[in-house]
């Protein structure tokens, strides 16, 4: 089964360098086993095209990138800003940039036409899957359902849920991208064998036609990297 599995970023903790390469930039040796990765960096600051650029030609063929919008757009002028400046800058990744990831800040409720126009403008200058993480009650409503569908972007299924249903995907059906943060404690807890195990369960379940995206993001104490090599063996 096709299903894209990394973490949030390419570190490479020392508890799990010897599954990679020794020779080679972090990236190169992290893209030599997983086959995806997501760019949070993205979220903090620019990076020149030449920088993405030079991301995409360390990786094989067939590796792919999220990229997660700027917070700049999402956060602090709250769905608006420089999307083009930022599509630009990322477009250097070529056909390898595979997702946007938009995450919103808890405190923003939805708007159905701020997010519409937002949206639409996202399709303007990204022809890839473009995935939500909304982290308001709000985006968990048949009203915002049918707005992600409408505008052909995808509900991220996250663990832990902040709200029931958060942990499946919703939206648009065509890609199913599951970003798991680590629980009980975010960022930090490690997720154990039968936990992934009911995972990739899951994950088999869904029709073949249907994006598989798996992104740890349990970063802060290495555990992702681990979670991801034992996602990867379970395919």
């Amino acid at each position: 089964m096709d299903v894209s599995i990394g973490t949030a970023g390419w570190s490479l903790p020392a508890a799990h360098a010897s599954v990679f390469p020794a020779e080679g930039s972090q990236l190169q040796r992290y893209a030599a086993v997983l086959n995806a990765v997501e760019i949070n960096s993205s979220f903090y600051r620019p990076h020149r095209p030449q920088t993405y650029e030079r991301w995409a030609a360390s990786t094989p063929a067939g590796f792919r990138f999220a990229v997660k919008c700027p917070k700049s757009i999402t956060h602090e002028a709250r769905l608006d800003g420089a999307l083009a400046r930022f599509a630009g800058e990322a477009g250097a990744l070529g056909d390898k940039w595979a997702v946007l990831l938009v995450q919103l800040p808890p405190s923003l409720r939805l708007d159905a036409r701020v997010a519409a126009r937002f949206f639409d403008g996202v399709r303007a200058v990204f022809s890839g899957a473009v995935v939500c993480e909304p982290r308001h009650a709000s985006w968990f409503t048949p009203e915002a359902e049918q707005l992600l569908r409408d505008h052909e972007v995808a509900r991220v299924a996250a663990d832990p849920a902040r709200w029931p249903g958060a942990d499946t995907p919703g939206g648009h059906p065509a890609i199913a991208y599951f970003r798991w943060h680590g629980s009980p404690r975010a960022y930090w807890s490690d997720y154990d064998d039968a936990w992934l195990a009911a995972k990739a369960r899951v994950l088999a379940t869904l029709p073949k036609r249907v994006q598989r995206w798996c992104i740890f993001d349990n970063t802060a104490s290495g555990a992702a990297l681990g979670n991801a090599l034992q996602l990867r063996e379970l395919f």
